[in-house]
């Protein structure tokens, strides 16, 4: 299946029960034991077409981004123009360098000035009753990531690159980017 269309869940929601989770009888569910890996949910082509590298400094090299540390609570933000993160930050990290050490693009999106590529993505099919989802897009180096951290329920679904994701409800996760990875997670609650 083509990495655009696998989408890593978080945790699925109550109507994701596998047989042999103990859905059937006792009211376990499977998503709320450990991450599931849904595929074939969305078609995000296009969207994945618009995030290359060349395609993305020609729509917006010269937009401000916010960077963040990748520490798990990211204090430190650092403004600059998009092509500089790009052509300067963006490259493979120092495994001996902390997170407070590393900043990349992620979380603080302009969703206004970003709309042309935000409106191709369709997210997951799911979501929680009276709540709307919030989306954080980034991109990030290789070996740069968040270390442990929890939040509420969402999905993540790597775009381009390689990533190791591993939180279901609120349980400590950390993720890593094992390549130059192009990503965007939806928060559901």
């Amino acid at each position: 299946m083509a990495p655009a269309s696998r989408l890593l869940a978080l945790w699925a929601l109550a109507a994701v029960a596998l047989p042999g989770s103990g859905a059937e009888g006792d009211g376990g569910w499977y998503a709320f034991v450990r991450p599931v890996i849904l595929q074939g949910l969305t078609d995000n082509s296009r969207f994945r077409a618009l995030c290359s590298r060349d395609r993305l400094l020609a729509s917006f090299g010269d937009r401000v981004v916010r960077l963040s540390t990748a520490n798990t609570y990211s204090y430190h933000k650092v403004d600059l123009p998009f092509q500089e993160y790009v052509e300067q930050l963006l490259h493979p990290q120092d495994p001996t360098s902390l997170g407070n050490d590393t900043l990349y693009f992620f979380g603080d999106n302009n969703f206004t000035e970003w709309a042309s590529l935000f409106r191709h993505y369709s997210p997951p099919p799911f979501g929680l009753l009276g709540t709307a989802p919030a989306y954080s897009f980034g991109i990030a180096g290789a070996g740069s990531g968040v270390p442990f951290h929890w939040h509420g329920p969402g999905y993540s679904e790597v775009i381009y690159g390689r990533k190791v994701l591993y939180f279901p409800d609120r349980w400590w996760h950390a993720t890593l980017n094992l390549d130059t990875s192009v990503f965007i997670s939806t928060f559901l609650g």
